[in-house]
């Protein structure tokens, strides 16, 4: 059952069939092909996987970033960020990687993120003279850190897997959101050297404060989110709807710049968004439930630990599948499906859930911009009107400097369990 299961994945990747909708068919194939197991199996559980209160988070996390890119917040966030780093040689790198933090810190998706910067600061770097692919490659870059800067919608999944705490995960990913924002910006840096990217004049002290002032709103989102799942006021799904009300009276009532027009297109493009995550969740899940069905996961973990019990040799070979794997699956599909598999290997060599949680989110975050199907750089080359072969040859210093962040996550725990266990919520 378990090689159907797999040989029919295979078989459909290469008929280049939709990931979650290929997830599906290998699991009603290997379901079929059993004939112990009734299809109707297959409709169950994946209403089951679906039907789940934290999971309400993520329609909600997607409306709020979008509510968040149309209602003027994207645009006041980086001219904020603008006023403060423009200043340096290659500054409009900066300002796009730290505005992808400040909206990474709402939305908790990578996509949005690329989208919602991307669209204002890569014609903004192309027309002071930056190179096309660089930029696009920074900004495609820097939106990952969307998935790592809490909230985040692979957390969410993540959690509801394991049990971890989603609101610890949340504070866990904050230092290592900066710390790969921060190698980001090194290589930004180095680069724009070389080149000769010039920085804008330095902004005065009036021109910060009125940048900090129009964009006030826009950064006491994160602060209202966060602080009120920490200090117990409302769980992360609440927060979620906490975020969508802020950013729609925001953007519709103070800023005025959302419009019925707008909201229409809003709530289309966040049903198709919310569709889209929740099949991927609903047949990944079918999927990973046949691997445990057939001890898949004790498998695994009998030849990973026979090959060695040294946690730093198998936490590497562990991160190499991640990098691999991400090049290929979307990233909920994975953690759905590698998740069952793996925390039990882990778990065995003293790894802690949440610190695994931690590498395995920023890992696939890597996929998102790893050339052949990184999903971040398809919008980016959208965006910036260059091809997939230009991005890949100006994105590998950026993909090389967030391999370094991932192994110093993976063999350093405390820069992913030292704030939650501070504020004493893990």
């Amino acid at each position: 059952m378990t090689a159907v299961l797999f040989g029919s994945l295979v078989f459909f990747f290469l008929l280049n069939v939709p990931i979650a909708v290929a997830i599906g068919l290998a699991s009603l194939s290997a379901i079929l092909w059993s004939g112990a197991i009734p299809p109707v199996v297959l409709v169950q559980k994946m209403f089951t996987a679906t039907d789940s209160f934290p999971l309400m988070a993520v329609p909600f996390f997607i409306l709020a970033g979008s509510l968040m890119e149309f209602g003027g917040i994207s645009r006041r966030l980086v001219d904020f960020a603008n006023s403060i780093v423009g200043r340096f040689s290659g500054g409009l790198a900066f300002v796009a990687i730290i505005a992808s933090m400040f909206f990474g810190a709402i939305s908790g998706a990578a996509v949005a993120c690329v989208a919602a910067i991307g669209t204002i600061l890569i014609p903004a770097m192309v027309r002071r003279g930056y190179d096309t692919p660089y930029a696009t490659a920074v900004q495609a870059t820097a939106g990952t850190l969307g998935v790592m800067i809490p909230p985040s919608i692979p957390m969410i999944i993540y959690g509801v897997l394991t049990g971890v705490s989603i609101g610890a995960l949340f504070m866990g990913g904050i230092l290592p959101g900066i710390l790969v924002g921060g190698s980001l910006m090194l290589v930004a840096w180095a680069i724009a050297r070389k080149r000769g990217y010039k920085g804008d004049e330095k902004a005065s002290g009036a021109k910060i404060w009125a940048t900090f002032k129009d964009a006030i709103l826009a950064l006491l989102m994160p602060v209202i989110i966060l602080g009120g799942i920490y200090g117990g006021v409302f769980t992360p799904t609440e927060a979620a709807v906490v975020a969508v009300a802020y950013g729609f009276i925001v953007g519709f009532f103070v800023y005025r710049e959302l419009s019925l027009a707008k909201l229409k297109d809003i709530l289309v493009n966040t049903s198709i968004g919310t569709a889209t995550i929740m099949f991927i969740i609903a047949t990944s899940s079918v999927f990973s439930w046949i691997l445990t069905a057939q001890r898949v996961p004790q498998a695994v973990a009998s030849a990973i630990l026979s090959i060695s019990t040294n946690p730093v040799v198998i936490l590497t070979l562990i991160n190499l599948l991640l990098l691999f794997i991400g090049t290929f699956m979307e990233t909920v599909a994975s953690i759905i499906i590698l998740v069952p598999v793996l925390l039990p290997v882990v778990t065995q060599i003293g790894v802690d859930p949440l610190h695994f949680g931690i590498i395995i989110v920023v890992n696939l975050a890597i996929g998102m911009v790893t050339p052949p199907l990184g999903v971040c750089l398809f919008v980016g080359c959208g965006i910036g009107g260059i091809t997939l072969e230009s991005i890949s040859k100006a994105v590998w210093p950026f993909i090389l400097s967030m391999i370094v962040a991932v192994l110093l996550l993976t063999y350093i725990p405390w820069i992913s369990i030292i704030l939650p266990r501070l504020a004493g919520i893990y």
